[in-house]
């Protein structure tokens, strides 16, 4: 996985091993991706589905469901 601000993420796998998992940059990508995942485990959906959506004036999208929440900028 990559993101413009320089985070990345690669995992390596064998067989029924768990993943071996190297990131660097701002941002820990696999922990992002994990963390909803878990989610989506646990409730049996993305977090996404159903969340509030707020548009601010700059641009900038708000979402929002229970405790999940993120931001995606312009």
């Amino acid at each position: 996985m990559l993101h413009e601000d320089g985070s990345w993420a690669r995992a390596e796998q064998a067989g029924h091993a768990p993943p071996v998992v190297t990131q660097a940059g701002p941002r820990r990508l696999w922990d992002l991706l994990d963390q909803v995942r878990d989610i989506w485990l646990r409730e049996g959906q993305l977090p996404l589905h159903g969340a509030l959506a707020r548009i601010h004036p700059d641009g900038t999208i708000s979402l929002r469901r229970g405790r999940w929440s993120a931001t995606i900028d312009r």
